[in-house]
């Protein structure tokens, strides 16, 4: 097969698919089994003494063996190649979750505007952590948009970069890591130790997509306010991360995020990002989710330029 075919093809179609079928319900998805095995280890290791050492050795097991899975078996379908386009197009479809994304958020803007605050908080509960019982519609429009910011880096530009470096295992590797995070990264008593190296993994694989995701959105929209945002705010977060990309959205909208919120009945006192506390209108979710396909639309577009720029330099000195 030709390399440059192989690698674009099925990042088209994915992508293609992703924008027209997003992630239907009830369909089998890799990251709810990498659920249920992080579950199994966390329940079997998560104990006693070591716990940090256990920890890392189960999140680099599964790592290991989510690669290596991929790569065996792409490898294995190289002999008959539709089925390893096929193989391969229905992973990268899954792996990105932009449109189911914008879907969830969208729902919580259009529940809160059509049923009201408290069917909002409601909705709103499904896709963040943080307690909502008790927030008002501006706080449930900013939590809304603050996840946009955060998933567009973590749930769309990063994989998207891992399969540039990497290729699909690269890809799956990353959503294992993401979902490691997402179970066992944290900082309270239950994960501190046993979920340590997870997390830290997690930042580091973030660290580029993260700033990536922060400097395309500010040349996209071509704000000076959201660079310097990114620049004031980017490192005030406590993640190293996220406080890049909500740092570029609070520009853009001129808003502010962060402050205090609770978290499974803790307050957690986050640093502010941004300036202008100020109310979202309902109808600004569409020029977040602009941003956000456009954000999307350019990566892919660079790294199939990228690759055929390597492929054709690499044969013009062969």
């Amino acid at each position: 097969m030709e390399p440059v075919l192989k690698f674009v093809l099925p990042l088209l179609l994915g992508y293609a698919a992703d924008l027209l079928l997003g992630d239907p319900r009830g369909w089998p998805h890799p990251v709810k089994m990498y659920g249920k095995l992080i579950q199994w280890g966390t329940q079997w290791l998560n104990r006693g003494a070591a716990r940090c050492w256990k920890g890392t050795f189960l999140t680099l097991i599964l790592c290991i063996a989510v690669f290596g899975s991929f790569y065996y078996i792409q490898k294995g379908l190289l002999q008959w190649p539709v089925a390893w386009y096929i193989f391969t197009t229905v992973f990268v479809f899954l792996c990105l979750a932009n449109k189911s994304l914008l879907q969830e958020d969208k729902a919580v803007f259009d529940t809160l505007h059509n049923d009201g605050v408290e069917a909002g908080r409601k909705r709103l509960s499904w896709i963040v952590g943080r307690d909502t019982a008790q927030l008002s519609p501006r706080q449930i429009r900013i939590a809304v948009v603050e996840s946009m910011s955060e998933n567009l880096s973590d749930g769309v530009v990063a994989p998207l970069c891992f399969y540039a470096v990497l290729g699909l295992p690269g890809m799956m590797l990353y959503k294992m890591i993401n979902t490691l995070d997402s179970m066992i990264g944290y900082k309270n008593e239950q994960y501190r130790y046993f979920g340590r190296f997870a997390a830290r993994l997690d930042d580091v694989a973030n660290y580029i997509p993260a700033r990536l995701t922060a400097l395309l959105m500010v040349l996209l929209y071509g704000s000076s306010r959201a660079w310097h945002f990114v620049i004031k705010y980017g490192s005030a977060h406590a993640s190293p991360n996220a406080g890049y990309p909500e740092a570029a959205l609070a520009g853009i909208l001129d808003c502010r995020f962060g402050g205090p919120n609770t978290y499974h009945g803790v307050l957690v006192n986050k640093p502010y990002i941004g300036e202008n506390e100020r109310d979202i209108a309902h109808e600004e979710f569409g020029k977040v989710m602009l941003i956000n396909h456009a954000v999307t639309f350019v990566v892919i577009i660079c790294i199939i330029f990228i690759k055929y720029y390597l492929v054709w330099s690499a044969q013009q000195q062969a």
